[in-house]
């Protein structure tokens, strides 16, 4: 097995999934509709295109900065002034970062990290306004999806990391494999980005923690708090 990961942090992100009308919300994590949509923008795959190699890939995520919700709202005209458009509103995440990580057959994932290096198209986090602030490709890698998103180092910033505990908690939320227990199913699939047409299907995931080693809490000198510790004398 191989494993393309990423990185996936920024002043803003908005990763919609249900979005209707004048409300534009976001998950609280990277959708694989939008990490898709992402990767096919590297690779100058249009819109109308369709996503034939990207089709049937294996995504998961790890919140590991989940960031905060910010609710935002615009106003427009038309050209000439006259026409008041309504008011929308529109839903963002605020200093979040993710690891996220998609699983498939080698030749395509390093083609795919070459291409996040030198993308054809501009790369954003789910929206345009929201442009990545740290490079997203973090290498291929041997193993299972599930391995590399259980082992890889913390990713959320120095400020956050600091007055951590010395092991934290991180949810994953990545595609439930055949026979595994699902924990929610969400319509996340995509099948084309087409403007006319546009089509997702339905998809199985799995919601699971990890505990993850906070090497900066250590150099810190960060301890574990524990009120019952003066009883144990």
């Amino acid at each position: 097995m191989t494993v393309l990961l990423l990185q996936l942090a920024g002043p803003l992100q908005a990763w919609g999934s249900r979005s209707r009308f004048a409300h534009r919300g976001t998950e609280i994590a990277p959708t694989k509709s939008g990490v898709i949509g992402m990767l096919a923008a590297a690779k100058g795959i249009r819109r109308t295109e369709p996503l034939t190699e990207l089709l049937g890939l294996e995504f998961g995520v790890r919140l590991d900065q989940p960031g905060q919700i910010l609710r935002d709202f615009q106003t427009a005209r038309s050209l000439d002034g006259r026409q008041r458009l309504p008011l929308t509103y529109r839903f963002y995440l605020a200093d979040a970062a993710f690891l996220a990580g998609i699983s498939g057959e080698p030749e395509l994932l390093h083609g795919l990290a070459q291409a996040l290096k030198r993308p054809q198209f501009p790369l954003y986090l789910g929206r345009r306004s929201c442009p990545p602030a740290r490079p997203v490709s973090l290498g291929v890698h041997d193993g299972t999806l599930e391995h590399a998103l259980t082992s890889w180092p913390w990713l959320a910033a120095e400020w956050h990391r600091r007055p951590a505990a010395h092991t934290v908690r991180l949810e994953i939320i990545r595609d439930a494999r055949p026979g595994e227990q699902v924990t929610e199913t969400v319509p996340d699939e995509p099948v084309s980005f087409n403007p006319e047409h546009r089509q997702h299907t339905w998809r199985s995931v799995v919601r699971q923690h990890v505990d993850i080693t906070n090497e900066s809490a250590t150099r810190a000198s960060v301890t574990e708090h524990d009120p019952l510790s003066l009883l144990g004398g």
